[in-house]
């Protein structure tokens, strides 16, 4: 706050302040939703692993489609509802590319620690899991947000901002508007 010659006055937020703080909610809203998702992959994997026979890396490749799914939900209609919707088809498939390369990204460093390295025991797969999901989702949150939850055009946003206002006008604001 600045003081004036009758006090404090508060200082409007300026552009570069405001769309820090979007960015800072739409990350916090995405990790709520990613951190989600860590878990439903984990606990998926560790189920797939331990009823199962399969390999370590298709294990997590399952579980991570799992997550895929859940992950989808969760952005469309709580991290992301504010974005375009414009061509559900054209969102999904580019969700689904981007989330294939990060499964790619995922599992093969899962896969590289596994039989290139050697780390195969139940908690290494974890932590080197975890460290391939950590890599992924910096490609995802990019991607996502860069080409398929696109945010609307600034045209759509000023039509619906000027519509909100003229719902929000007295009926003598709207009557002093049309005469002028």
């Amino acid at each position: 706050m600045s003081r004036g010659s009758s006090g404090l006055h508060a200082r409007p937020p300026s552009a570069v302040r405001q769309r820090m703080d979007r960015l800072m909610r739409e990350v916090a809203k995405f990790g709520a939703v990613g951190g989600a998702g860590v878990l439903v992959n984990f606990l998926a994997f560790n189920l797939v692993r331990s009823v199962t026979d399969l390999q370590v890396v298709r294990a997590s490749v399952i579980a991570t489609v799992v997550a895929i799914v859940f992950n989808y939900l969760g952005f469309r209609y709580f991290t992301y509802r504010d974005r375009d919707r414009g061509s559900r088809t054209k969102e999904m498939t580019l969700f689904l590319v981007f989330s294939a390369i990060g499964l790619v990204i995922e599992n093969g460093v899962l896969y590289v620690a596994t039989y290139g390295l050697g780390f195969d025991s139940p908690l290494q797969s974890n932590v080197w899991k975890f460290l391939g999901m950590g890599i992924a989702t910096l490609f995802r949150f990019w991607s996502y947000r860069t080409w398929v939850f696109r945010a609307l055009p600034a045209r759509e946003t000023v039509v619906r901002a000027e519509s909100f206002l003229e719902e929000a006008r007295t009926p003598r604001q709207q009557r002093q508007r049309v005469r002028s």
